[in-house]
């Protein structure tokens, strides 16, 4: 009976402070509430709805509950949803410039990948965002990706050659393993898992958090340690909702994001980290997976043959060679 009671007063409490809210802010997102993304999510809600003092808000709607990372643009621009973080790859018909992030081997470390965010290369990238309808806020991570195959370790770029890679939908990593003289396909990541064990494909590039959750360790030979490229999100605000806001509420907003952002950087870390001990486990106990780190000459080689790539985006209707050669400074 008490528990009911209480069960009862918790439910009141949320909707009468629900119904005192001047505002409501759907946050929709496509992963589960664990990850980095989610639980950085968690952290903002709870983050603005204190600053606001409850005039904002805030309800998550993780696992495309109402919206996939496509469509979710639509209802942004609509209004029916107020935030999301797809990846950059779903910004790229109308901001090809967010492609600078797919180019491979162009960060040292994730110091430098934050470095380019956080400066006016990131800026100007979330302002071209901001123009085509949204309200850019701030970039957040999923990590470095890796390399996995069933056919061959995948060390030197000769290793790479005639084997199929899966890839998202993107003409830089399109080039990336053409040069090595890879064989790309483009394919739903739902569909990753059981095109590496039937055969259909051969290999596969992702972040420790993708493979671990996916399982595609246990449908792989080999894993190689690459950091070769970067996966990272976009969170976005429709800019109806946006333009709603007093500027004292607008200031609370960029507060928690800021704070929330930081959080998130520590959150895939720690994840990227413990799961890929894990791997390291299962690899051990089955002896199924070979796990292999790049050595600084394998490194180089890399680097050397991928970085040919990059003239072939220094069109300004594609990255531009000024956004590019920013970055690569910011690591030196």
């Amino acid at each position: 009976m008490r528990k009911t009671i209480k069960a009862i007063m918790i439910a009141s409490l949320m909707a009468t402070s629900a119904f005192s809210a001047q505002y409501v802010l759907k946050f929709s997102y496509v992963v589960s509430p664990n990850t980095p993304k989610g639980k950085a999510a968690t952290y903002f809600a709870k983050r603005l709805e204190q600053l606001s003092g409850g005039k904002i808000d805030v309800q998550l709607y993780p696992n495309a509950q109402l919206y996939g990372d496509k469509a979710v643009l639509k209802a942004l621009i609509l209004n029916s949803v107020q935030m999301a973080s797809p990846s950059f790859a779903k910004f790229g018909r109308f901001v090809p410039q967010l492609a600078l992030f797919d180019l491979p081997f162009l960060f040292k470390d994730m110091n430098h990948v934050h470095k380019v965010e956080d400066s006016a290369v990131g800026a100007k990238l979330r302002n071209m965002v901001t123009k085509k309808g949204y309200v850019a806020l701030d970039f957040w991570d999923n990590g470095f990706k890796q390399l996995t195959s069933s056919k061959k370790a995948i060390l030197w770029p000769k290793d790479a050659k005639g084997q199929k890679f899966r890839i998202m939908s993107s003409k830089v990593l399109e080039a990336q393993f053409k040069v090595v003289g890879a064989n790309p396909q483009m394919m739903p990541f739902s569909e990753v898992y059981s095109a590496l064990q039937q055969g259909v494909i051969d290999a596969e590039e992702n972040t420790v958090s993708n493979i671990y959750t996916k399982k595609f360790y246990e449908v792989q030979k080999y894993m190689t340690m690459s950091n070769h490229g970067y996966l990272g999100y976009l969170v976005v605000m429709s800019k109806t909702f946006w333009n709603s806001l007093t500027p004292e509420l607008k200031k609370d907003v960029k507060k928690a994001m800021k704070e929330a952002t930081a959080k998130e950087r520590q959150y895939a870390v720690e994840l990227n980290n413990s799961q890929f001990k894990k791997i390291e486990a299962y690899a051990k106990q089955t002896g199924k997976l070979k796990i292999y780190h790049f050595t600084p000459a394998q490194r180089a080689a890399w680097v050397k043959i991928e970085r040919t790539i990059y003239p072939q985006f220094y069109s300004k209707n594609k990255i531009g060679k000024s956004l590019i050669e920013s970055a690569l400074k910011l690591g030196q």
